[in-house]
């Protein structure tokens, strides 16, 4: 069996807050196969945030294992933890984080440019990338022309450019209506089916009832890990 393209073993986290030590995750363990489709829920507060960090190499464990693509991230440096996010994770945010003076299609071509990737190609694969979101005829759109749910879904098409294996999206649906959300968790559906793992961490029980499999999280530890 292959290895879990996500590993968490007894993984803590201490914030030290002037005096006080605030324990965000205690003890959490779990693991995501390739091509899982999945959320991580819990109110405000309750670790999910720490979780996500985790699984994205923003953030380090005080104690425990983290292996993303089978690479334990605690024994990384500060580049190697850049590279993996790179090459391996794709983040899609709740507020977007467009830039708000590059067109969609250069907002999308940015992680190309980041690996190293020739202007021809990028713009080549990032055009693909758009058109599978169906935002072909907004590539020269700046982001304040578009609605909130275009400019997730060209949060989505930058996320998935460099083809990671690993998507993590925090409350992607959270600034949009019902049923934009909707539409935005089908394009993961379909994404899904590629063999892209997909994480959604969330506040909402509606998205973690619509996903294969649900972590609950509460004070830091897991509540509940159910697969539908």
């Amino acid at each position: 069996m292959s290895e879990p393209v996500i590993y968490m073993e007894d993984v803590r986290k201490i914030y030290s807050m002037g005096e006080q030590e605030v324990h965000a995750l205690r003890g959490i363990s779990f693991s995501v196969e390739q091509g899982e489709f999945m959320s991580i829920m819990g109110p405000s507060g309750s670790g999910k945030s720490t979780c996500m960090n985790m699984i994205g190499c923003l953030d380090r464990p005080t104690s425990g294992i983290v292996k993303i693509g089978g690479k334990e991230t605690a024994k990384m440096s500060e580049k190697e933890l850049a590279v993996l996010r790179n090459k391996t994770i794709g983040f899609v945010f709740q507020q977007y984080h467009l830039l708000p003076t590059m067109t969609v299609l250069e907002n999308v071509m940015i992680p190309l440019r980041y690996q190293g990737i020739e202007r021809p190609l990028r713009r080549d694969m990032a055009l693909s990338a758009l058109e599978k979101v169906g935002l072909s005829d907004r590539v020269n759109h700046l982001p304040n022309e578009l609605s909130g749910g275009q400019k997730q879904r060209v949060a989505i098409a930058r996320a998935t450019v460099t083809k990671p294996a690993i998507i993590l999206a925090d409350e992607p649906t959270g600034a949009l209506d019902s049923s934009t959300g909707r539409a935005v968790l089908e394009l993961f559906g379909e994404i899904n089916t590629t063999g892209t793992t997909i994480v959604i961490v969330t506040h909402d029980p509606g998205i973690g009832a619509s996903t294969r499999r649900c972590v609950r999280i509460l004070d830091g530890q897991i509540q509940e890990d159910k697969h539908v």
